[in-house]
């Protein structure tokens, strides 16, 4: 009889608890949303050249405004999964956007706003969610998603978590001319150009452009800021405004670059709550904050425990001070898959520093993308660079990198000098190089496996998938580190991982050779082997590669051959990847008729991107 006692007594005392969270007052939150936007666009961070956004510096008046505030992704369903989980999108698997398959969130961890929920808050989204995540992870987050969701249908006296998504600033936005709706205040003539674009017409379009769609978003922002006061609520609300990720003129979205990484974020600050803000109201905070951050900093402002498996920190709320905020000094970013394209950067800003580790050097940041070129400025500085009309700092976008890249963002924010090989900042470099390699281990990477081999292995669990194999991960990201050797350092322990029983290791071996090219050119012969009959097609196909770009045999024949063998639309753009490099690098053709009748052409997926990429090069070459 004592046992029915004490589990009676436990149900009541969950249940008081329960009630009693219920009842305490606790903060409303609100995020408001803008996509593709930089903080340079901003006057609050650009006060010559940004757009003037009256509301949002009005609610920056009334809060505080972070000077070093970044996504950890430059493109909306990664940067919006780190957001939603917690957790680095490449220690889940949810790093390559957008998902071909979708994987589970960390065992134990949910939806940040289900706590919230769970909790007494009504939570609401309008309306965008891009989530790489399974559906069944999205069940029961929120009270209502939609274009209709809205705070106000909360019972009475009810916390409430709400976003708000402004698509007006998206990328798509820049296709074509200003909508008739848009007040057109930008000044093409005015513009600041960054230092790695033509100076053209259409790209000073383009810029006053963008500027007069950031003050279009403003006065919508003020409608809801007006409903929030309205509705009696300003003095219990906090509001974050934010872009999603850094955009949108080109070069920026897509890329793990400052202008694609670095966003405003300013947050107001409610009188009734205002002991939770590090700072008096009005202040610029230089303490960095990440994407990654955000969930744990609703949770905390919410009372609600921050579970272990969350990598951020809250940055307001009890207990954070000015003092620890302003030390914190690091942000990590990744890219990863971006729609079709494939690439490996991962960056690291620390104090004034960035530093850019690109894993595929020859990967160069301006390889076709479909959705990308749908952008006039896009289009037309691809075609400057193929007549050569361009200098030498706006042609670097569509040439290959160096594995690595040292910037000082105090007097270069736009990273054009590169300070890896200045012997002055040797110490630097190496210390970013140590944080960025500590990271990679530490999560680990899953990007370290290609996409298929992930995929196939992981089973949707990317988190466990990683804790199993974290050995062999930093196994290689050791081997993809032989890169920032000298070739006569770095030749014997590719010559191993190129003859090693791990498919894994002769992969990244052969990206390695390509990384240091005709340097690499003692393994053509146990390339060519390897290009025409190692059992994966991946490895394969990385041979071939290393083959095309130094350009020591016709890599057209392997390429169709590995082609005909793909299984799935998954290995197939895999593959399309390396053909559009070798073909916008290194000018390969492929005929229409071999385009048309082939089988891997009918694969949908990404595929059909690539294929109308490929027919309308070799419809240019007949």
């Amino acid at each position: 009889m004592k046992y029915h006692y004490k589990g009676l007594f436990l149900i009541l005392a969950i249940c008081w608890q329960t009630t009693l969270f219920a009842q305490q007052k606790r903060p409303n939150i609100v995020w408001l949303t803008s996509e593709d936007n930089s903080a340079n666009w901003y006057r609050l961070y650009n006060p010559e050249h940004g757009a003037p956004m009256p509301n949002i510096e009005k609610l920056a008046e009334g809060g505080l405004v972070f000077n070093h505030a970044y996504s950890n992704a430059p493109v909306c369903s990664t940067a919006r999964s780190t957001i939603i989980s917690g957790v680095y999108a490449p220690k889940t698997g949810v790093h390559f956007h957008r998902p071909q398959e979708k994987v589970h969130m960390p065992q134990g961890l949910k939806m940040f706003p289900k706590y919230l929920r769970e909790a007494g808050y009504y939570t609401t989204n309008n309306n965008k969610q891009d989530y790489n995540f399974t559906k069944e992870e999205v069940e029961g987050v929120w009270d209502e998603s939609s274009k209709k969701a809205t705070f106000r249908n909360r019972k009475p006296n009810q916390p409430f978590f709400h976003v708000q998504n402004f698509a007006d600033t998206h990328e798509s936005q820049m296709f074509g001319p200003l909508k008739s709706h848009v007040e057109d205040i930008g000044e093409p003539d005015n513009v600041d150009l960054f230092p790695y674009h033509p100076d053209t017409p259409i790209f000073r379009q383009k810029y006053a452009q963008y500027i007069s769609l950031n003050h279009h978003v403003d006065k919508r922002i003020g409608k809801i800021v007006k409903q929030l006061e309205e509705d009696g609520l300003l003095d219990d609300t906090f509001i974050f405004h934010y872009g999603d990720h850094g955009g949108v003129l080109p070069g920026g979205k897509g890329y793990a670059h400052n202008d694609g990484l670095q966003v405003a974020m300013v947050v107001y600050v409610p009188e009734n709550w205002k002991h939770l803000a590090p700072a008096s109201k009005g202040s610029r905070v230089d303490g960095f904050v990440e994407f990654v951050d955000l969930s744990a900093t609703v949770l905390h402002l919410a009372g609600i425990p921050v579970p272990e498996q969350i990598d951020g920190k809250p940055f307001l709320g009890e207990g954070v001070t000015l003092k620890e905020l302003d030390k914190r000094d690091e942000a990590f970013g990744y890219a990863d898959r971006f729609d079709e394209k494939y690439d490996l950067v991962r960056f690291l800003r620390k104090g004034k520093y960035s530093y850019w580790r690109s894993y595929q050097p020859f990967n160069f940041d301006g390889l076709h993308n479909f959705y990308r070129y749908k952008q006039p400025a896009f289009r037309e500085w691809r075609d400057l660079v193929r007549k050569g009309e361009l200098e030498e700092v706006q042609e670097a976008f569509y040439r290959s990198r160096l594995p690595e890249q040292l910037y000082n963002l105090e007097n270069d924010p736009h990273e054009i000098n590169n300070l890896a090989n200045d012997p002055a900042y040797k110490k630097v470099l190496l210390e970013m190089r140590k944080i960025m390699q500590d990271r990679v281990k530490g999560m680990p990477d899953l990007s370290f496996y290609p996409e298929p081999t992930f995929l196939k292995l992981s089973k949707g669990d990317g988190v466990a998938f990683g804790k199993e194999n974290k050995s062999q991960i930093n196994k290689l990201i050791n081997l993809a580190d032989l890169q920032l050797l000298p070739f006569k350092k770095a030749k014997k322990g590719i010559e191993k991982a190129l003859h090693s029983d791990d498919a894994m290791e002769r992969y990244w071996a052969l990206i390695n050779c390509s990384a240091y090219g005709k340097e690499a050119s003692l393994f053509y012969e146990t390339a060519k082997e390897l290009a025409s009959s190692d059992p994966d097609l991946l490895v394969r196909t990385r041979a071939a590669e290393f083959l095309g770009l130094t350009e020591t045999v016709d890599p057209k024949p392997l390429i169709l051959d590995i082609l005909d063998h793909c299984k799935d639309p998954i290995e197939t753009n895999f593959v399309l990847n390396t053909v559009v490099l070798l073909m916008d690098a290194k000018g390969m053709e492929i005929d229409l008729e071999t385009i048309e009748n082939a089988k891997w052409s009918k694969f949908e997926g990404l595929v059909p991107r690539r294929i109308e990429y490929l027919k309308e090069l070799a419809q240019k070459n007949m």
